[in-house]
């Protein structure tokens, strides 16, 4: 998975990649050149004498250096830049799949791993990158290399070499054999303390409400205690590695020295020879210890290479339609449509779960009037709305808007008909003109001015120093809930799409404001549909049509007079809320 992985997107720069070989191969033909030039010097100068022959070699050896250096500078800047081309590469892939995602898939993953993998992963990956085109390349030419050069001096003290590698190799590889599962294991244990962390940054508010500090604090180190314990164990073994490869390479100097000092007492081998075959051997114990490196930090990358990969396969349940229908444009440029939504026999059901959580609906809402849903808690009305805009698709029936299924529009002309305002306000970083253009990027002041008064909003912005420019900040927590909700209904009012999705968002507004705003935003809306989720009963009362919805199955459907008249899960509502004076 990790080499697939890798070799797709470096894919893109294998000219820099050949260069970066090259030179690779210069540098260590250079380094196992070196010491033949210093066994030369030892044996045909310093040994004989021969001071202009020392100087002619040393030149030689000199000028070599300055060559590999040389090569090492452009090599290892070439590795860097392929392996940050790399990393940025992946990641924006990564983005562009998590933006492909339904809902579905986005609960699927989960938003705490999706981060990790974008982030940690995709670093534990890169590193390795690095690792491979700075060091790896190298360590099996000059372990070849080594083996040559040494056979080449003593063919005698070379079979030490058949015992040395296999134990280096066996030891190792036990170590690297137990410590895979544990690097398995870290990075789970990543993933669920930044699932810990997330939500408890995100409900700090809720936690010093409860005084549940202590508690949660406890939590987020029995998580923390547990990617410890994972690492201090992968660590131990890691920590072993080095150890041997050093005590076998300190060994295998002692077996030299000893072995060749015997031979050169008996006039087979030389001092040169005999320091040279040392360089060599070290040169292959080092090639050894650098492929251990990297076989340390390989079974992490391939860990991570997995969880990266999971992410680029999951193919989104909701794709572009290959030949989408193209909806007819208006002088402005825009998608012209009436904006009629209608819901034909629709089901859905979540993966996994044991029975649908929408059963058969069907209804249209018709542009020019207000359709609305009401239910209990968990009756299925969110889920129902985010069948519109395709959040998720029907898993049975069909979603029509004009008479064509949504699965068969284009996503960039679908959304353009839509305006959604969430059960939940989002706004993003930035200032409130920014949060408003994200609706509609050409908007002018006046037209934000103008959403912003139907949203009746235009009081608290106009009170702020920056006005527009104010400042956000991420998710909105520089304002009150019902500000950002107010906020939010304006950035979907700026839009002026065809089609109005309010998802319970009136809830976070009093009963005064909530008039006013539903009574500016009637003019604003003549012509459009509008589908309106709520759980106060006073939102929906002069609604032109209302669901009732319960269980996932329409129980009823009029006017509020009507099913106050014959509806006993709508009376019920209403008899939660309001007298039934009021109520009528």
């Amino acid at each position: 998975m990790l080499v697939r992985l890798v070799g797709r997107y470096v894919r893109p720069y294998r000219g820099a990649v050949a260069l970066l070989l090259a030179l690779q191969l210069l540098q260590t033909l250079a380094s196992l050149y070196l010491p033949t030039l210093n066994a030369d010097i030892i044996d045909g100068g310093v040994v004989q004498g021969d001071i202009p022959y020392i100087w002619r070699t040393g030149g030689w050896m000199l000028l070599v250096s300055l060559g590999q250096v040389v090569c090492t500078v452009i090599a290892v800047y070439l590795g860097a830049q392929v392996a940050t081309a790399f990393g940025r590469d992946l990641r924006r892939d990564l983005f562009g799949a998590v933006q492909r995602f339904s809902a579905r898939e986005m609960a699927q993953l989960g938003a705490p791993s999706l981060i990790t993998r974008t982030t940690n992963d995709v670093q534990q990956v890169q590193m390795t990158v690095l690792m491979t085109f700075t060091i790896m390349v190298m360590a099996p030419i000059m372990l070849v290399g080594g083996v040559i050069m040494a056979l080449q001096e003593n063919v005698t003290l070379s079979g030490l070499l058949l015992v040395i590698v296999p134990v280096l190799g066996v030891a190792v590889g036990l170590i690297l054999w137990r410590m895979v599962p544990h690097f398995r294991s870290m990075q789970k244990r990543i993933d669920a303390i930044n699932a810990v962390l997330r939500e408890q940054i995100t409900g700090l508010r809720v936690i010093r409400a409860f005084v549940r500090e202590e508690r949660e604090t406890q939590r987020f180190g029995r998580t923390n205690q547990e990617l410890f314990d994972t690492s201090l164990k992968a660590g131990y073994l890691m920590a072993l590695m080095f150890p041997t490869v050093m005590l076998v390479m300190n060994g295998s100097s002692v077996a030299v020295l000893w072995f060749g000092a015997r031979q050169i007492d008996a006039g087979a081998m030389q001092i040169g020879s005999l320091t040279a075959f040392l360089s060599y051997l070290m040169y292959i114990l080092m090639a050894v210890m650098m492929s251990t490196m990297m076989v340390m930090m390989v079974p992490r990358a391939s860990v991570a290479a997995e969880r990266i990969d999971e992410v680029l396969g999951t193919e989104p349940s909701v794709v572009e339609p290959s030949a989408p229908v193209a909806l007819a444009l208006d002088d402005d440029g825009r998608v012209a449509a009436r904006g009629e939504v209608t819901f034909s026999g629709v089901s859905f059901g979540y993966p996994g779960a044991e029975e649908p959580v929408l059963h058969d609906l069907s209804f249209t809402a018709e542009p020019g009037k207000v359709t609305a849903i009401i239910g209990s808690t968990g009756s299925g009305k969110t889920t129902l709305l985010n069948l519109v805009p395709r959040l998720f698709d029907a898993t049975a029936g069909a979603v029509t808007v004009d008479g064509v299924d949504v699965r068969d529009l284009a996503g960039n002309d679908l959304g353009s008909l839509i305006g959604l305002v969430p059960q939940k306000a989002f706004l993003f970083s930035g200032t409130i003109a920014s949060n408003l253009r994200y609706g509609k990027p050409d908007a002018t002041e006046d037209e934000m001015w103008a959403a912003l008064e139907v949203a009746q909003a235009r009081d608290f912005v106009e009170a702020l120093p920056e006005g527009l420019e104010a400042p956000v900040a991420q998710g909105g927590t520089t304002f009150s809930g019902g500000q950002r909700q107010r906020l939010a209904i304006a950035r979907a009012v700026v839009r002026e799409p065809r089609i109005y999705l309010f998802d319970d968002c009136f809830s976070a507004l009093d009963y005064a404001t909530d008039a006013r705003l539903r009574a500016a935003l009637a003019p604003r809306t003549v012509d459009a549909t509008v589908i309106v989720v709520a759980q106060r009963v006073a939102t929906i009362r002069d609604a032109d049509q209302i669901l009732v919805v319960d269980h996932g199955r329409i129980v009823g459907r009029g006017t509020h007079a009507e099913l106050l008249a014959d509806n006993p899960t709508y009376e019920e509502i209403v008899e939660s809320q309001m007298t039934l004076e009021e109520a009528a």
